[in-house]
């Protein structure tokens, strides 16, 4: 039922789309080819698969034929009227195309004719229409639509941003563009609300990550780009998961899923999220970390075992941080700290090399050099910036965050942190005041934390206490006694070493994406005010 049909509340008069004499004016254009079409949102449309696959616009145009046909176009040059003969028989002789895709400009009429660009969200392809030549589906039985001017009428009202399936040949146009001459074409769906400006796109930020979709519209539809679109940076997000599955497949190790809701927020230190299970009548929390299930897999005879996937802490948003991450962490056993940083430069630049082709990558103007990683203890790097300083284990990190951190602009592994602070890592047999512990730094953000990871059951016991009366001074971060895993690492684990990567940050460095919101699909907002109100109206309505 279209909001030109129902005999409900329309979305206009609830107050989610605003009217105004665009929206008005499609709604007219959607009533006219209900009208004539019937069915305006049919529910499939069937491409061709001239391309041996199905025919998006990006596969079509990706044929050895037709990129055949396009090298022998001059750029900015008309083709020969006996150059665009041959090639447009040789574009003929493959048949039919049925493609479908977004309007991604307002029609061009030419009397009789009119010239319209369809895009998949990745590739525009030009189509023509011309009055007589075409047909439009239409599920009315009663109206002739083999006319004419029922078919131009119908084409008439399009609208920039609307959806339509197309069937027709190919060919070149007098200026060389590749073309979709149309026999038959299908409406499957009306943008009522008008497109972004092809020009500038969306500009204001918050935009952008609110409504993501009307920021991917905008990229797929802006004729000049700064850096990668938005597509282009969800796309290279998922070359960096592949790149990362594959690697970690090809040296062994296994991916496993482990609870997203857990009875103790344990893992890492950080404040949780809380709900409750009903039939259970428990509270549970939404992870923080994976890592005491994961290294409980370690104890079952798993011995390299990982895991990609969201983590959740209850705590402040800020240009790299989200509520709701990805993070990934993975576990080896009878490997220590020392080569888990070896290993994690291996994934690293294997990633890198293949999502960007090269071991060096931009961000932010400065250029970081994959190529090689530095090694340096915590101390010393805070040595580095302020030699005279006085380094106790108690001010250690806090020296460290606000001398060092923002300098580490090339790849850093910094180590040897202070056991207070690492209650789940194994302590340094030569200092046991030290964790065999590293973060992973670049352009001044860790990246990845990792250790030698504890194994002895009474010791973590001691740790955990330790933690237990942290919380019990004030310390809401501290991690609580997981009676369980103590359990687990009686039966034995064997020595090993664990590494968490945040998945977010690492696709800010090779994006060069200055927040972590522009490289999450739906970054968490503040509700806007209208939106929260409308709910609430609504609820109290319903009550």
């Amino acid at each position: 039922m279209s909001i030109v049909s129902t005999n409900s509340e329309t979305i206009i008069e609830a107050g989610i789309v605003e009217e105004n004499d665009q929206v008005r004016a499609r709604i007219e254009h959607l009533r006219t080819l209900e009208e004539l079409l019937g069915d305006v949102y049919p529910s499939r449309f069937c491409r061709s698969k001239v391309s041996g696959k199905e025919d998006t616009i990006t596969n079509l145009l990706s044929m050895q034929e037709i990129q055949e046909v396009l090298q022998k176009v001059s750029k900015n040059e008309k083709p020969s009227v006996e150059l665009k003969s041959q090639l447009n028989e040789k574009l003929k002789s493959l048949g039919k195309v049925k493609v479908a895709g977004r309007l991604a400009t307002p029609p061009r009429v030419m009397g009789k004719a009119a010239f319209v660009h369809l895009s998949d969200g990745v590739t525009r392809l030009q189509v023509y229409f011309r009055k007589g030549d075409f047909e439009a589906v239409s599920s009315r039985k009663d109206l002739d639509t083999k006319d004419a001017n029922f078919n131009w009428k119908a084409f008439e009202a399009l609208d920039h941003g609307d959806f339509i399936g197309v069937e027709g040949v190919l060919f070149l146009t007098n200026t060389g563009e590749l073309t979709i001459h149309v026999e038959r074409f299908q409406f499957l769906a009306k943008a009522l609300l008008p497109m972004p400006d092809k020009m500038h796109g969306v500009a204001d930020p918050e935009i952008r990550q609110r409504r993501r979709y009307v920021d991917l519209i905008a990229s797929s539809l802006q004729i000049e780009h700064e850096g990668l679109t938005t597509r282009q940076v969800f796309e290279h997000r998922a070359k960096i998961i592949s790149s990362i599955r594959h690697f970690l497949d090809e040296h062994g190790f296994i991916e496993v899923e482990t609870p997203m809701l857990t009875p103790i927020a344990s893992g890492a230190a950080a404040r949780p999220f809380v709900t409750h299970h009903n039939a259970l009548d428990i509270d549970l929390y939404a992870r923080i970390a994976p890592e005491l299930y994961l290294k409980r897999l370690l104890v079952g005879g798993f011995e390299r075992v990982y895991e990609l996937g969201r983590n959740f802490r209850n705590e402040g948003i800020s240009y790299k941080h989200n509520p709701e991450f990805t993070m990934l962490e993975f576990y080896c056993a009878y490997m220590n700290a020392e080569e888990m940083m070896v290993f994690c430069e291996d994934l690293l630049r294997y990633v890198v090399k293949s999502v960007i082709g090269d071991l060096k990558i931009s961000y932010e103007g400065k250029e970081i050099d994959f190529s090689s990683f530095r090694k340096i203890p915590m101390s010393d790097a805070i040595r580095l910036f302020d030699p005279d300083v006085t380094i106790t284990e108690a001010n250690m990190l806090e020296l460290f965050e606000e001398k060092v951190e923002s300098n580490l602009i090339q790849p850093t592994f910094i180590y040897d942190f202070p056991k207070s602070i690492s209650p789940l890592s194994k302590a340094s047999s030569e200092n046991p005041m030290i964790a065999e512990r590293f973060e992973l730094f670049i352009s001044g953000m860790e990246v990845a934390n990792g250790f030698s990871e504890l194994n002895d059951p009474q010791e973590q016991y001691e740790r955990f206490v330790d933690q237990m009366k942290q919380r019990e001074k004030g310390n809401e971060e501290a991690m609580l006694l997981d009676e369980d895993y103590i359990m687990a690492l009686a039966y034995g684990m064997p020595p090993a070493a664990g590494i968490g990567i945040g998945i977010d940050r690492l696709v800010m460095l090779l994006t060069n994406k200055h927040s972590i919101r522009d490289v999450i699909l739906f970054p968490h907002l503040r509700p806007e005010r209208k939106s929260t109100q409308r709910i609430q109206e609504k609820a109290s309505a319903v009550e």
